[in-house]
């Protein structure tokens, strides 16, 4: 079985988390270390990928200022989302192999993201959440109260070197608040939602991350070692 990092980096500012990113994805690409899962939160951040919208971002700057929101252009796929304390962020730094070598990972993008929302879907399976895709959207998402509303969003980059880079939000403990200044992930008519909001209190954050960790070494068939 293929071996795995696993880093809890704890609270950590955007920029220095998507630095920590390239230097971890230049390593593997050159075979430097194994692959690894980076668990963590941000301060109050607003990221816009490569299909992102500046009309998407409803926040204007005094208030950002005064709440203290960050906003960066990003080199992930998708549109504007939010990342904030309570929010468990994972970002992959895989080398994803050639699925003919390797029939149980894939190569290709697209069914890389739909192992991810997989992972998600069974860590939530764990608290009682039933998560589920939703055909034409990226994610996972959950019926609340009759309303379909997203609860993880989904954004990567895979470089030349197949080596995968951003990857996954999930609402744990979330303010949701902050997402009402912007259109999340570009999509109007569907809003978001948070595991405490859904089970109506707050969530053991450190169990969040056991269950993503087990259901990502199930999915993705790895042997979790911790970081160094």
């Amino acid at each position: 079985m293929v071996s795995c990092d696993i880093f809890r980096l704890g609270e950590i500012p955007y920029t220095e988390a998507w630095a920590i990113q390239k230097s971890m994805a230049g390593e593997r690409a050159a075979h430097q270390r194994p692959d690894a899962l980076i668990l963590l939160q941000h301060p109050h951040t607003y990221t816009l990928g490569s299909s992102g919208k500046l009309e998407n971002l409803l926040m204007d700057e005094a208030e950002r200022a005064r709440r203290g929101v960050a906003v960066y252009q990003v080199d992930r796929g998708g549109d504007i989302t939010y990342h904030g304390p309570g929010q468990l962020v994972g970002y992959p730094i895989l080398q994803l192999p050639d699925s003919t070598r390797t029939p149980k990972r894939s190569l290709d993008v697209v069914a890389y993201v739909r192992q991810l929302e997989t992972m998600l879907i069974e860590a939530l399976a764990e608290f009682g959440i039933e998560g589920e895709r939703v055909t034409g959207f990226t994610g996972v998402w959950v019926n609340a109260a009759g309303v379909l509303s997203k609860i993880a969003a989904i954004g990567v980059k895979v470089t030349a070197q197949r080596i995968t880079q951003h990857g996954f939000a999930l609402n744990v403990n979330t303010e949701l608040e902050y997402f009402r200044g912007i259109i999340p992930c570009g999509i109007p008519d569907k809003p978001v939602t948070s595991m405490a909001d859904l089970l109506g209190r707050p969530i053991d954050f450190e169990a969040v991350m056991d269950a993503v960790e087990t259901s990502f070494s199930r999915v993705f068939h790895y042997k979790l070692l911790t970081g160094r």
